[in-house]
């Protein structure tokens, strides 16, 4: 990954000074460095952490949106090859762009984009608005429409002054139009209230019958219990060794990757831990299992 043509101390200081709490997200990257964990209660204002961190590298910068009285509507492109699916489908939708009006047309309320805006590095869009008060709004992935998200409580974005360098695209996060964060309005805060979040498929892992059959379940189980049972400062600590503790599993054949692979990132993301923060964890703690392959003799 490519480090920042230039330090983002300054970006960082600027979004704080708006009252917006900071962390690091690794150098390139969007996720945080390996062992910052707890990052939206450790998110901070203050200016003399915000530079003792950021002496340590040229890191990029996370908002957390919930303690700073955020609403930020992500607004996507896709990727090459990616095309809208049923009921997107149709002309002129393109992007997550296109999606948003068509909500607030079929919907009947104004395109409410006079508010703080950030291009990303692919060429999509970030809205900032002010959270009504008294209200802790989830964040959401897809259940508003095609390529839009929201990160309120349980998220962060990447903030101006960002450059992210990643395979499927590499560039600034830029302040495109530098108003202050207009108050969501009403209208819209119905509308994103009222999305449904779909529940997440149940995950199955197949295991076949066999004499160890009774030993891997109660294996799968242990592992989950113990993950679901870990105390906030340990999460992310807690995931990776379920992860690595089911990888031997896993190369050792007696389970199958795809399905272990759901069920933690499941787990994971129901301790609250950020989608990015969680897929990289569970791929580590694979990977790290994977050394040590425990292949059950008959």
């Amino acid at each position: 990954m490519s480090r920042p043509p230039h330090d983002t101390t300054a970006a960082a200081l600027k979004a704080a000074a708006q009252g917006w709490p900071v962390f690091p997200l690794a150098v390139g990257d969007k996720a945080p460095p390996r062992g910052l964990t707890d990052w939206e209660k450790r998110a901070t204002c203050n200016p003399d952490q915000i530079r003792a961190w950021w002496k340590r590298a040229p890191y990029n910068i996370g908002i957390a949106t919930g303690p700073a009285g955020l609403v930020v509507i992500d607004l996507d492109v896709p990727k090459p090859g990616q095309h809208p699916p049923r009921p997107w489908a149709m002309p002129g939708v393109h992007d997550g762009a296109d999606v948003f009006a068509l909500i607030c047309q079929r919907a009947g309320i104004p395109l409410e984009l006079e508010t703080f805006q950030v291009r990303t590095r692919r060429g999509g869009l970030h809205l900032y608005y002010t959270a009504p008060p008294c209200t802790r709004m989830p964040s959401t992935n897809g259940s508003v429409g095609w390529l839009i998200d929201t990160r309120a409580w349980g998220g962060y974005v990447v903030g101006p002054g960002s450059v992210v360098s990643l395979l499927d695209g590499t560039g600034p996060y830029t302040v495109q139009h530098g108003i202050a964060p207009a108050p969501l309005p009403p209208s819209l805060f119905k509308l994103l209230e009222s999305t449904p979040i779909p529940p997440k498929r149940p995950v199955h892992v197949p295991i076949p019958d066999s004499r160890h059959s009774a030993y891997l379940r109660a294996a799968l189980e242990r592992e989950l219990s113990h993950l679901a049972a870990a105390l906030p400062s340990q999460r992310n600590r807690t995931l990776f060794g379920t992860a690595a503790a089911l990888g031997e599993l896993v190369a050792g054949g007696a389970l199958p990757e795809q399905e272990v692979k759901e069920l933690l990132e499941q787990g994971g993301g129901a301790l609250g831990l950020s989608p990015g923060e969680v897929a990289r964890t569970v791929a580590s703690g694979l990977r790290h299992g994977a050394r040590r392959p425990r292949r059950l003799t008959a």
